[in-house]
Order: structure tokens, then sequence, then C-alpha cells
């Protein structure tokens, strides 16, 4: 047998983890050998592909499912709100850096300023909102939050959900520093400049398997039917979305025992109609159907790909069995395992009005889904709209007491040795890509990361600290970011 190639890391999965990932190794320390597999035919073609997300860059601005109501109708709890937002912060400062050393190309080319609105309907949801409002509005990172019942104010902000509507109680909040990122484009762009800087990027290359040697590095199986290649790592990230979880499994590290993951799938409604899209200059989020994910909320997007915009409504959710938009029908069956049986059916059984909402979603018909629409946009016509299939999303189940518990959110597994992570779950994900590879850097290298600090604060000034806790750092490091990426703070 030829001896195997060699890299100190390998990178499963060619989407935003692995390619933020592997800038941040280049340029925290350059010397690290650094290889990407792909099994596609290009980089950024499943999660991280524009087409197949919202684009939200997401901050907690609107999306309520980051900041639950309160049991007593006091104000709800916005500490998640505010840990999403100081995630997706560090995000762009990073970016902004990457703008700066000519890595990223023009900010155009994968953000814009979208302001972000949240719009419910109703007494409950509206009082609800109110209070939401107030316990955001002075937190320095939520600065400028507007709350509106007015018909003026909707018809100002967004006229497209304007028109039409009928005498109703409904509440809009409006913050103008949302974003709407296009995260396959800041993949491409990070893995042409990471090709050009001695990192190997493969494509149409499997990883079929893992295995760990005596002396904790690893063996990659790479191939498929007509071929086999070993590769060997002293660490491996697994950022492969869906996929992720029977890599780990391969693995055998006992930290992913017990775990599974719920696949979902998406659909949207889409308008290229330049009239419809010139009424619509926003990214509106409302409240989540009762039993529906929170990935399921619905929300109307404005949403700039190859420098054309289009509007899109939805999710429109689906049971399907696929961990990749790209995936197999059996992914789901040969996931299960011993340790993870009580946690699937445990949740199968505490979220039988999720799986009632997912059949219902199925059977909706294209009339069903247009009504849906029109509840946001009251006048929308059927020859505007077209539906299109987005991405797989794959949300963990964790095992725990009683069985296991559904996670609407990214968790990070890592063996106890720092040899390998993997990433598991969805939303937020792409947002706070940044925070969550710096987290996987600090299990890879935990020695070597303090000395790291110095470099980290050059590319993110305001690592380290929280911004919301200091209100002229926060404006400041807003505004320097911002300006760098072309965007209103």
């Amino acid at each position: 047998m030829s001896e195997l190639e060699n890299y100190d890391v390998a990178l499963i999965g060619g989407g935003i983890m692995s390619a933020t990932l592997a800038t941040l190794i280049r340029k925290l320390n350059p010397k690290t050998s650094v290889v990407i597999f792909e099994r596609l035919e290009d980089v950024a073609l499943e999660s991280s592909n524009p087409w197949n997300n919202a684009g939200t860059g997401h901050a907690a601005l609107c999306e309520l499912n980051y900041m639950p109501d309160s049991i007593d109708g006091s104000l709800p709890d916005p500490s998640k709100a505010i840990a999403i937002n100081e995630q997706f912060q560090v995000s762009r400062q990073f970016w902004a850096s990457l703008v700066q050393d000519k890595i990223l190309g023009k900010p155009e080319t994968f953000i814009r300023t979208v302001p972000h609105l949240t719009f419910v309907q109703g007494e409950k949801e509206s009082d609800y909102l109110r209070r939401r409002h107030l316990a955001l509005k002075d937190q320095p990172l939520f600065q400028g939050m507007e709350f509106s019942q007015s018909a003026k104010d909707l018809a100002n902000w967004v006229p497209l959900m304007a028109k039409g509507r009928s005498d109703e109680v409904f509440a809009v909040t409006k913050i103008d520093q949302g974003t709407d990122v296009d995260f396959g484009a800041i993949t491409q762009q990070l893995i042409s400049w990471l090709e050009k800087n001695e990192v190997r990027v493969e494509v149409k290359t499997e990883v079929k398997g893992l295995y760990q040697f005596a002396d904790g590095d690893w063996q990659l199986t790479l191939g498929g039917s007509d071929w086999t290649r070993m590769v060997r790592a002293k660490k491996v990230f697994v950022g492969a979305g869906g996929y992720a979880l029977k890599l780990l499994q391969s693995s055998k590290i006992p930290q992913i025992k017990g775990y599974g993951t719920f696949p979902v799938s998406g659909h949207f409604l889409r308008t290229n109609n330049p009239d419809l899209v010139a009424q619509h200059q926003a990214k509106v989020y409302s409240q989540a159907a009762v039993g529906a994910p929170p990935m399921s909320v619905p929300h109307l997007d404005t949403r700039v790909v190859d420098g054309k915009t289009s509007l899109l409504f939805g999710p429109f959710a689906g049971i399907n069995p696929k961990f990749l938009k790209r995936g197999s029908i059996l992914d789901l069956p040969l996931s299960i395992r011993v340790a993870n049986i009580v946690p699937y059916l445990s949740v199968a059984i505490k979220n039988f009005s999720l799986v009632k909402y997912l059949v219902k979603e199925i059977l909706k018909s294209r009339k069903q889904k247009l009504e849906s629409l029109r509840e946001f946009v009251p006048e929308a016509k059927d020859q505007d709209w077209f539906l299109y299939e987005a991405g797989q999303r794959a949300q963990v189940i964790k095992p725990g007491i009683g069985g296991g518990s559904l996670q609407f959110g990214t968790e990070l597994i890592a063996s106890e040795d720092g040899t390998i992570a993997g990433l598991l779950g969805a939303s937020p994900g792409a947002s706070v890509a940044v925070s969550v590879m710096l987290e996987v850097l600090d299990k890879f290298y935990p020695t070597e990361f303090d000395d790291w600090n110095q470099k980290i604060k050059q590319m993110i000034p305001s690592y380290g600290q929280k911004l919301n806790e200091d209100a002229a750092l926060a404006k400041k490091t807003l505004a320097k970011s911002a300006k760098t990426l072309g965007l209103i703070s």
C-alpha cells in the first residue's frame, strides 16, 4: 500500500463553514497544510447556495423565534437575541477586514442593506411585539428599532403589504440595519483566494468514512463506487451540512452518541416582477404557526443574487428523508443507531404537532400556498409568483433526560482530544459562521489559540468584548464595519 497523503487539517464540505475555517487558519497559521473536500461538482451548491437559503443576516432584528414571549406577560427575555446579534457582528467585522485585505471582492457582490421588519396580526401577537420592542429598543445593538400599528407607516415601509389590506389589528417593527447576504458568493470568493494561497480544494470528491489511528491522526476514505483513496490528517472538520451526522457517526467518537437529525424540506414562492420588487425593499418576518418549526416562520424577503432582485415568500415546509437537497432518500433510515432510537422516538412523540403541521404543509395545493402569501400581500396575483425548491435543513435531535429533544440552532460536536469537530443543525448557521469556526479553532489548538488573540483582534476589533454592554463601542464598531461594507449603521 502506498504512503497516505498527509495534511494538517482536512475540511469536509465546500460551504461557508469550511471556507471560513480555512481562511481563519490561513490568516492565523499560514504554515498549516489544509485540504477541502466537496462531493458535488463545485463549492457552495448546497446550504450555502443563495437560492437554498433566505440570505437573512440573522441578527435577531426581526426573527421572533430567538426571543419567545414570556409566560406571565412581562417583557420577554432579550438575552438570546442579543447573543445572536453579537455573533453576527463578529461575522460582519471579519468580512469587512477581508474586504480591506482584498480577499473578498466589492461588498455589493455579497452584502447589502435591507431593512428587517416583524409583522404580526391580532391583539395578542401585537401586544407581544410591543413588549418585545420595549425590551430591545434601548439595547445598544438594536438602536433605531421602530414600533408602529399605523396603516400609514406600513404603507411607507412596505407598500406591497399595505395595498388592499382591510381594517385589522396588526403591529410592525422596523430596523434599518438589517442585511441581505449572499453566502454563496462569500464562499466562492474565499475559496478562490484559498486556492491561490496553497489550500487544496477538491470537488467531486466524497468522504465516505473516517477512522482514527492510535496516534490520534485520522484516515479519510474518499471515493465512490469505482475508486477509493486514503488521506491522513491530524485534524478533521466536518462541515458537510446534513451529511455531518453520518460522517461523525462513522468516526465513532463518543460525543456523537445518541444524536440524530430531523430533515425538513422547504419551498418558496418567488417573483421577479420589477413592479412588485420595487414596492417591497425589506425582509419581513412573522410568527410561526402553532406546531411549526422556527425555520418555517413565514417571511417575505427582498433577495439579491448576482445583482438581480427578487422577492421570496415562504418557506413551505415538508417531510423529506434526505439530509441534503442532493442527498439520498436513505439518509434518514441509515442514520438510525441503537443509541439514537429512543431520542428519535421521544422527539416524534413530543412533537406530534410538528409532524401534523408538516403533513398539512405537504398536502397544501398551489392555491392554498398563494392564500398564505395573501396574508402578507393581499393583492398578490397567481401569475406573478412561481414555486421553487429551496435547501434541505436537518434539525438537531439531541439526546438527554427523557429521551431527546429537537434543537433549533447550530450545535458543535467535538472529540475530547480536539482532533475532530463537526457542525449539526441549521439557522442561524451561516450568519454566525465566524464565531463558530473560532470555537472550532479553540478546540483544535487550545495552546496556540491564546497566542493568536492579537491577530484575531486585528480582523475582529471587538473580539473578546460584549458590544451590547458598551453603547459607545457598539456604535463605533457597527459604524466602522458598515462603512467598509457600504451598509447603513
